[in-house]
């Protein structure tokens, strides 16, 4: 089994080459888009995943999730969650066993869907609980997949307000990279050893 490094500095992972999700990007806005992606979505046997909030700079104040992204490897689908709430097909693909949902701390993505809609979810497999059988003791996503790819995402975008009535196509590209990200770790960390 392939053991990569369990530290990187975040000075390390300023010098990379950034690199960003390169393929179709479709934002969901109507619960009849819902659907069709639902049914897109569907076929694949695995995803990326994460979620996004509105940040609060405001103690005390706090704001449902706004966003879902769940990606493939050319294509990404975001979930417009404060427009959309969460439909019933949407609720059943996150439930779905034979699909695998691949992210970075899902316990919270989780809690903050639950809070939209109840659901119980179906093969979710968080990374943070398996980077450290291959040495990697790294928590975030920016410096696992550092560590794994020698490349740099970007979090510029991270405390945007993700309820804003357009997303503004550095949001998209953002919002995506981070899904993406998480499937391509998955499968690196597959070639190297089962999981």
């Amino acid at each position: 089994m392939t053991k990569f490094k369990s530290h990187i500095e975040k000075s390390e992972v300023a010098q990379m080459q950034n690199i960003h999700f390169q393929g179709r990007i479709i934002t969901i806005d109507t619960v009849a888009d819902t659907e069709k992606a639902v049914k897109a979505l569907s076929k694949e046997p695995f995803l990326g995943i994460d979620t996004e909030t509105r940040p609060s700079f405001r103690k005390g104040v706090y704001y449902n999730v706004s966003l879902l992204q769940l990606c493939t490897a050319d294509t990404c689908f975001l979930f417009r969650l404060n427009k959309i709430g969460m439909p019933k097909s949407l609720i059943s693909l996150l439930e779905n066993d034979k699909i695998k949902k691949i992210g970075l701390s899902l316990k919270d993505d989780c809690q903050a869907l639950y809070k939209r809609a109840k659901f119980t979810p179906g093969n979710f497999f968080d990374l943070q609980q398996h980077v450290a059988e291959f040495g990697i003791e790294e928590m975030s996503l920016q410096k696992i997949f550092a560590i794994i790819f020698q490349r740099r995402i970007s979090k510029s975008q991270q405390l945007t307000n993700w309820d804003a009535d357009v997303l503004n196509d550095k949001q998209k590209l953002y919002a995506a990279t981070d899904a993406w990200a998480c499937l391509m770790i998955y499968n690196r960390l597959k070639e190297t050893e089962t999981l």
